[in-house]
């Protein structure tokens, strides 16, 4: 298995640059096709609205202001992959909904790398959602980048992705979150485990917790460690709680540079659409987070 065929989300973001980058490397590593994509926002239901007046001057000076920005933000991406050695590539402006549209040619894909969120630079054509929307519609792995830029690679250090923790609960999410990093895993120089609360979870993680995902691992050419840690325990069940936050402490004490993390969904509803876990280490990552839904 390998990312044959890599997607990029090219936009007007502030540390673009360093979300192609790391594609490029990912791209290089398999000899794999990079396409990078810069969406207008202009909405595919636009096109079916038979209300809309096309004749309206308004419209067309909306929608070529649209163009104009998305073609704006691909202008650097041709000369920076060739620049990093990369000769298999194309770019396109599609006119579509960030999410909806990204998440549809995703699916022509074996890995998605997009940006975070940044709330201090908000695009007019991806909003907060953008993440989520594209991983739970686009059937696809979905590679995270922090909008604050990627952390510094260890001295000596060569290639993304070298130091990787895997978020494990043996949930079908996380199970399909290992599978699909299999190419990164395989590459890494650590892999470490990191299973939280395994006293409440002994039917679902076996005895002794993550043997069998270090088994199975094994098989792939993969060595990697187990990190058992326990979550802060509130209220008169005292149930887990700040799992997230505590997993993102793990990674910074571990000088991890890459989690794979199953995404967890359980509500129809976009503004809670994925899991509590899922929600913080999106809204709070430091380093790239490969996520499967």
């Amino acid at each position: 298995m390998s990312y044959k065929s890599i997607l990029v989300h090219v936009d007007e973001a502030p540390r673009v640059a360093e979300r192609i980058r790391l594609a490029v490397e990912l791209a290089l590593q398999d000899d794999a096709h990079l396409l990078g994509v810069a969406m207008t926002g202009v909405a595919r239901a636009l096109y079916q609205n038979a209300i809309v007046d096309e004749q309206d001057p308004n419209l067309a000076l909306h929608l070529n202001f649209l163009r104009e920005r998305a073609n704006r933000a691909l202008e650097h991406f041709g000369p920076l992959v060739q620049r990093l050695g990369l000769q298999d590539f194309e770019q396109r402006v599609v006119d579509d909904d960030p999410g909806a549209g990204l998440s549809l040619m995703a699916r022509h894909a074996d890995l998605v790398v997009i940006g975070q969120a940044d709330p201090e630079h908000v695009s007019t054509a991806a909003g907060s959602d953008f993440p989520a929307q594209v991983l739970t519609h686009s059937g696809r792995p979905v590679l995270v980048v922090p909008h604050a830029g990627l952390p510094q690679p260890a001295s000596g250090q060569a290639g993304p992705a070298r130091r990787i923790m895997v978020a494990w609960n043996a949930s079908k999410e996380a199970a399909r979150a290992v599978r699909e990093a299999l190419p990164l895993l395989r590459r890494a120089e650590r892999v470490q485990i990191a299973i939280f609360d395994a006293d409440s979870q002994r039917a679902q993680l076996g005895q002794p917790p993550g043997a069998e995902l270090l088994g199975y691992l094994a098989r792939h050419g993969v060595q990697a460690e187990i990190l058992l840690r326990q979550s802060q325990r509130a209220g008169l069940l005292k149930r887990p709680t700040g799992t997230g936050e505590a997993l993102l402490s793990l990674l910074a004490e571990q000088h991890s540079d890459l989690l794979v993390l199953g995404a967890y969904g359980h509500s129809r509803f976009r503004e809670t659409l994925l899991g509590g876990v899922t929600r913080t280490v999106l809204e709070s990552m430091t380093v790239p987070v490969l996520m499967a839904h």
